[in-house]
C-alpha cells in the first residue's frame, strides 16, 4: 500500500505489473524497505512518549464494564489531554525547527517495516505473557496455540497495577499516529509546494476532527466490543499498531504528491457533510452511554427511552441485568452507529476523488470490518442473553443498515 501510493502513483495495476514482471518473491524483495535505525528511533521515542503521557497526565477515574469473570476494569480518563499534548508538542517541534516532520513522511516505508516485524514481537510477549503472569482472571488459553496467538490470552493485560496495555495499542500509539501522520502530511504537502491544497486541508481537518471525538468518547469506547470482549492479541494490537497506521491514514498519503484544488464550494461542502456525519456518530454513543449511566432513566429525543431488560450469568453464576436501548438512534438499526462512522471516511476520502482505487481502501476495509464486527456483536449478545436478544432483533429487526441490512 505504502509503495503503491508514494512508487506507484496510487496506481494498483502499476504495482501488479511490477509484481508479475519480475514476480512475487522478487518484486516484493525490491520494494519492500528494510527497518532502519533512523525508522526505530521515531517509532521507540513516539512510543515512549505516548506511554509516559498514558501514566502521568493526571485525568477521572473510570470503571469499565464488569467482565465476564466479575472483574471491573479501572481507567485513567487522560486521553483527550494526551491528545492535545502531542499535536502541540509535534506543531511546536517543528515551528521552533527542533525535528522536522516531513522526515517521518521520507523514513515512512521504513517506519511501517520495522512496524510490521515489531508488532509481531509484541504479540509473541503477550502471548507468552498471558501464560506466564496473567494480569487477571479474565484470561486463559483455548488449547490452540495458534487461536490464542491470534485472538489473545487476555482480556486486560496490564504492566503492573495502572499500565493498560490495550488502552496503549488502540488509543495511544494506534488513534495517536493516526493524527500525528494527518499533520505529517499537511507539512510534507506544505514542504513540497509552499502551500497546503484545499483537498488536502479536508481530509485532514475531518480527521482530526473524528480522532478528537475519538478521545472525548475514550471512556465510552473502553465499554465497546474492542476493549470489552476482544482479547489482546496477534488481531487487535497488531492491527492498532501496525493497520491503524499505515492504512486509516492512506488517504492523507496520496494527497501528498496528488493535490486536488477542490475549489471552495465543493471543500465545504464535503467538510460539512463529513463533520454531521462525525456528529452524529458521536450522538449516537453519547445517547447510548447517557442511557447507561442514568440506568434507562435518561431522556432520548426528549421522550423516555424504549428499552428492554435483559438478565444474563456471568461465568461465576451471578445473576446480572441489562438494559437494552431501542429508541432514538438505537431504534433504526442494533449498529446504526456504523453508518455515520463509514459514511464520515468516505468524506475525508473523497476529496482525492476518483482517479484511484488506493485511497479508498481504507473506507472499503472500514465497511468490511464494522459489518463483520456488528455481525460477531449480534453473536456474542445473542449467546449472552438468548430469549432477550430475540426480542430485542423483533423490536429492532435491521442489523446496521435501516431498512436494507
Amino acid at each position: 500500500r505504502w509503495y503503491t501510493v508514494v512508487h506507484a502513483d496510487g496506481s494498483v495495476a502499476r504495482t501488479y505489473e511490477h509484481l508479475r514482471d519480475r514476480g512475487i518473491l522478487e518484486g516484493l524483495k525490491a520494494i519492500w524497505p528494510m527497518p532502519t535505525v533512523v525508522a526505530g528511533k521515531i517509532i521507540l521515542g513516539f512510543a515512549l512518549f505516548e506511554a509516559a503521557l498514558q501514566l502521568l497526565l493526571p485525568g477521572k477515574r473510570f470503571e469499565g464494564p464488569i467482565s465476564p469473570a466479575g472483574n471491573v476494569p479501572v481507567y485513567k480518563a487522560n486521553g483527550l489531554l494526551a491528545y492535545a499534548v502531542t499535536l502541540v508538542t509535534y506543531l511546536s517541534l517543528w515551528w521552533f525547527g527542533i525535528f522536522n516532520p516531513a522526515i517521518v513522511y521520507d523514513h515512512l516505508g521504513e517506519i511501517y517495516s520495522a512496524l510490521v516485524f515489531g508488532s509481531l514481537v509484541f504479540c509473541l510477549c503477550l502471548y507468552i505473557k498471558g501464560h506466564v503472569a496473567p494480569s487477571s482472571s479474565d484470561s486463559g488459553s483455548s488449547g490452540n496455540a495458534f487461536i490464542d496467538f491470534y485472538w489473545g490470552m487476555e482480556l486486560y493485560p496490564r504492566i503492573g497495577k495502572h499500565f493498560d496495555i490495550k488502552v496503549f495499542t488502540n488509543c495511544r500509539f494506534g488513534m495517536m499516529s493516526w493524527a500525528v501522520l494527518a499533520v505529517t502530511y499537511c507539512i510534507k504537502q506544505y514542504e513540497m509546494n509552499g502551500r497546503v491544497a484545499d483537498s488536502m486541508l479536508v481530509n485532514t481537518a475531518l480527521m482530526l476532527i473524528y480522532i478528537t471525538k475519538f478521545f472525548w468518547w475514550e471512556s465510552g469506547y473502553w465499554c465497546t466490543m474492542d476493549i470489552a470482549h476482544d482479547r489482546a492479541g496477534f488481531y487487535i494490537c497488531w492491527g492498532c499498531l501496525v493497520w491503524v497506521p499505515s492504512t486509516y491514514t492512506s488517504p492523507g498519503m496520496y494527497l501528498v504528491n496528488h493535490p486536488v484544488n477542490l475549489g471552495p464550494q465543493l471543500a465545504i461542502s464535503i467538510l460539512l457533510a463529513g463533520i454531521l456525519c462525525i456528529y452524529i456518530n458521536y450522538d449516537c454513543d453519547r445517547q447510548r452511554q447517557e442511557f447507561r449511566r442514568t440506568n434507562g432513566k435518561a431522556s432520548v429525543w426528549g421522550k423516555a427511552p424504549s428499552k428492554i431488560v435483559a438478565s444474563y450469568q456471568t461465568t461465576k453464576g451471578e445473576t446480572k441485568t441489562s438494559l437494552l436501548l431501542t429508541s432514538g438512534w438505537w431504534g433504526f438499526s442494533r449498529h446504526f452507529h456504523y453508518v455515520p462512522e463509514i459514511l464520515a471516511a468516505f468524506f475525508w476520502t473523497v476529496p482525492a476523488l476518483f482517479n484511484h482505487f488506493m485511497p479508498y481502501f481504507y473506507v472499503i476495509h472500514l465497511t468490511i470490518l464494522l459489518l463483520d464486527r456488528a455481525k460477531r456483536d449480534d453473536d456474542r449478545c445473542s449467546t449472552k442473553y438468548g430469549k432477550y436478544w430475540k426480542m430485542y432483533c423483533n423490536r429492532v429487526p435491521y442489523r446496521v443498515v435501516p431498512g436494507i441490512y
